[in-house]
């Protein structure tokens, strides 16, 4: 046995370890054999581009410094004051086998973290955003951001670099060469929308879609929209990290903006619009074939809950082949027909088959048109210098050759506002004297009126649209703000009733001119389960006009409502449920008309019903976005929105002023939240009735759309013959249309004035809102007030907000107003 110090070895123990020794040091001096395996890849598959915002040496610091950010190149610019050299070279960083801080928190392709597989590179460009502050309004205010050119140096170094790299790292496809902005939407802009994408295609590096397909899916979808939540899944398939919610949100603003930064920087609109849905489909079918086919059976099936009619197709108010394909033996009523429009404006829009020449006449002028027309061409001309205010004549004739076609769509009139300023509080057409209605208005507010915005449309011309007092006057705790939040002429209103036209009239107004909906069968007909008690005999035009037999309201968010507990639900299942099956029938007949919230909620179910889709979701992807509407929607605070972008109603929650009490009251200022108690505690902030939110300027759009009988531009939502079935007096009481209310004759005088004609309609909210629709004088009036945000006086059985107590807010005083300026045509000297 061997000793030394602490260890103790016998001759064998000894022996075995020299021996190991031996064998492993034998083992590792002889050559290893070397099998190739097939299981591994390329760490680098992206390529991330950047610019600096900074000059060169600021730059040069930023990424070079210890725990500040690096990237693996850098690419200075000619006439940097800090940068010393004569030419332009890329400078390495980081080694490309090393990982560069350069992306941070990012996500592409299903992939995270890009940092671990990505080249960065960096370009010095002096890009920058300035804070925007107004006194004004405590609104936060967009930056306002400045992009300059990239160096045409900079950009050759580049092209020669990215070409290395692609050589050297073949596993990186043409989609992986991305800008900041598009892994990391949120929180990046760089490399901005000044960075030559298309210039890098042409050098054979990176993305970019065919013209051609990307005009195929434009025509389609200028039709017919894809829902928000498709094109927020076409995004996601290309590479970008959004959720498919139906929402427009601050996360698919921001990937929006990302997408057109990098592929059409010459339309930074962040709406999911046509031509952004156009292009994205493009570049699917172009790098990702293979995962087109589910986007486009989605489309397919969104369009079952679309017009499968004519009606589907029609982008104007006129769209018609010519020649006639079933003539008239009066030859003249042959290849002619009449359009709206306004004086100044107006466009013609000639999808050419067949045809090379053709004369064509707009009241009686020939328009000058490019011969020869080309087959299968899209043609658009202006026809603001021969069309006038009212009905306008079109004629085709000479067609040539013999047997071609062409269509022709003349566009439904749309809103113009370039007669005035861009002042956010006011924007006045001087050929008309409002000064009566704004010393109404001023002086309500001075004396206490919380604020209104007021807006004025005649003969497609917004004329009068100004913001009074303010948005919010009050905190939490009742007392005044120290700076009160100023009303602005884009502040959204909670609309109240007016949810009940401007949303679920309007969609009824849809699927009946798409021959989904009959209002003459019975409710149970679309909802079978709605039986009982007589239900079976309720039909969809009982309910519309208020003969349902149903009580004003059904307060179900409140245990001790009238019908008992058995009726008290805070959930949206359980309260549609009751709806459909318990609430009981009350004053049922066939001749009176009831005013009553249950109806609406009920038609907002049958929609759904029909659609297969949330109201929500129906009326914002099926009627909003077509029409461009990004400011009309419900539960906003749910989809990005603030809540200083809203005028707020009661001060206390639903308290009255601490009068009222059930579970879950909010005890807050109500601002962005839907009021109405039934909506938001018992309907999740969805329902027929009330729930929807707007400004004047998407309230406007829709009241014009129904001024021009059935559309707005391009967009066509009804026929002219369902909207007079629903605007014409009931039989039994003339103040009612289906669910619009009329003028007629002076019923109604303290909604619409003295002076409104017959024909006139419209609605009020609650919470303050008021609009009138005069087809006879081309008029819509649109008043919105937060009549309700004031305070509360008398005791807990007799009280009243003080809001509703001023002049604006009985609505009549203003509507007169206006009438009269309009009708006495008084011009400001």
């Amino acid at each position: 046995m061997y000793r030394k110090g602490k260890f103790f070895f016998t001759r064998k123990s000894l022996w075995t370890i020299l021996m190991s020794v031996f064998f492993l040091t034998n083992c590792t001096s002889q050559p290893q054999p070397s099998l190739k395996s097939k299981n591994y890849s390329e760490r680098i598959k992206f390529v991330v581009l950047h610019y600096t915002a900074g000059n060169y040496q600021d730059s040069l610091n930023a990424l070079t410094s210890q725990g500040e950010a690096s990237a693996h190149y850098f690419i200075p610019q000619l006439h940097d004051a800090t940068y010393h050299q004569e030419d332009l070279k890329v400078i390495q960083l980081v080694s490309e086998d090393k990982r560069a801080w350069h992306s941070g928190e990012s996500a592409w392709q299903n992939r995270e973290n890009l940092n671990d597989q990505s080249i960065g590179i960096e370009l010095v460009n002096e890009a920058h955003c300035k804070p925007v502050e107004s006194p004004l309004t405590t609104v936060k205010q967009q930056p306002v951001c400045f992009f300059p050119d990239f160096q045409a140096q900079q950009i050759e170094l580049l092209i020669n670099l990215l070409k290395k790299i692609l050589a050297e790292n073949p596993d990186i496809s043409p989609t992986a060469i991305v800008g900041h902005s598009d892994i990391s939407p949120m929180r990046k802009r760089d490399p901005g929308p000044r960075f030559p994408w298309f210039q890098l295609y042409q050098s054979g590096i990176g993305a970019w879609y065919d013209e051609e397909v990307m005009m195929k899916y434009y025509q389609t979808f200028n039709v017919r929209l894809p829902s928000l939540a498709l094109i927020q899944k076409a995004l996601n398939t290309y590479g970008y990290a959004i959720e498919s919610t139906g929402y427009k949100n601050a996360q698919t603003q921001a990937v929006v903006l990302a997408f057109q930064q990098h592929f059409m920087p010459w339309h930074l609109t962040k709406a999911a619009d046509a031509r952004t849905a156009a292009t994205i489909f493009a570049l699917i079918e172009k790098y990702f074939p293979q995962r087109l086919n589910a986007l486009t059976m989605h489309y397919h099936n969104e369009l079952q809950i679309k017009p499968a009619t004519d009606f589907a197709i029609k982008r104007g108010q006129v769209v018609k082949t010519f020649p006639e394909q079933n003539p008239s033996s009066r030859a003249l009523v042959n290849n002619r027909a009449s359009f709206k429009a306004y004086q100044g404006a107006g466009e013609i829009i000639i999808d050419n088959i067949s045809a090379t020449s053709a004369d064509m006449f707009v009241n009686g002028e020939k328009l000058s048109i490019a011969e020869p027309l080309i087959p299968h061409k899209r043609y658009r001309y202006s026809l603001k210098r021969r069309t006038h205010t009212g009905d306008n004549t079109l004629m085709v004739e000479n067609i040539k050759p013999e047997g071609a076609k062409l269509t022709i769509t003349i566009p439904y009139p749309d809103l113009t506002k370039q007669k005035f300023s861009t002042n956010k509080f006011d924007r006045s057409n001087s050929a008309h004297n409002f000064t009566a209605v704004d010393t109404l208005i001023n002086n309500d507010v001075e004396n206490g009126f919380p604020g209104a915005v007021l807006l004025v449309q005649h003969k497609g011309e917004i004329i009068k649209h100004t913001a009074y007092g303010y948005a919010r006057k009050y905190n939490d705790e009742g007392a005044l703000l120290t700076f009160p939040i100023v009303m602005e002429k884009n502040t959204v209103f909670d609309i109240a009733s007016n949810t009940k036209m401007f949303a679920t009239n309007i969609a009824l107004m849809k699927l009946i001119s798409e021959g989904r909906l009959s209002i003459d069968l019975p409710l149970s007909f679309y909802i079978p389960e709605y039986q009982g008690e007589g239900r079976e005999f309720i039909t969809v035009k009982d309910i519309l006009t208020h003969r349902s037999g149903y009580t004003p309201q059904v307060k179900f968010y409140d245990k001790n409502n009238k019908l008992g507990k058995m009726f008290y639900s805070q959930n949206k299942q359980q309260t549609q449920q009751l709806l459909i099956d318990k609430v009981p029938l009350s004053n049922r007949s066939k001749t009176t008309s009831v005013y009553s919230d249950v109806n609406y909620i009920l038609l907002g179910l049958l929609i759904e019903k029909i659609s297969g889709v949330s109201l929500d979701q129906y009326v914002e992807q099926f009627i909003y976005q077509p029409l461009g509407l990004d400011s009309i929607l419900y539960n906003p605070l749910q989809k990005g929105w603030h809540k200083n972008q809203f005028a707020a109603t009661e001060i206390a929650g639903n308290t009255r002023g601490g009068r009222v009490h059930f579970d879950n009251v909010r005890h807050q200022v109500l601002q962005g939240e839907v009021h109405d108690e039934t909506a938001f505690y018992s309907l999740g902030g969805v329902a027929g009735h009330a729930g929807l939110f707007s400004n004047a300027e998407s309230l406007a759009v829709l009241a014009q759309a129904l001024l021009n009988r059935g559309g707005y531009n391009e967009t066509q939502l009804f026929t002219a013959k369902v909207l007079d079935q629903f605007v014409k007096p009931d039989d039994g009481n003339g103040s009612f249309g289906l669910g619009w209310r009329r003028a007629n004759n002076g019923d109604r005088a303290w909604h619409f004035g003295p002076y409104a004609s017959a024909q006139a309609y419209g609605h009020t909210g609650w919470t303050g809102t008021v609009t009138v629709i005069d087809p006879k004088h081309d008029l819509a009036i649109i008043l919105l007030t937060n009549a309700r945000h004031s305070d509360i006086v008398g005791d807990d059985k007799q009280f009243h907000f003080l809001g509703k107590t001023f002049e604006t807010a009985k609505y009549g005083s203003v509507v007169s107003l206006i009438y009269e300026a309009i009708l006495t045509n008084k011009t400001v000297n």
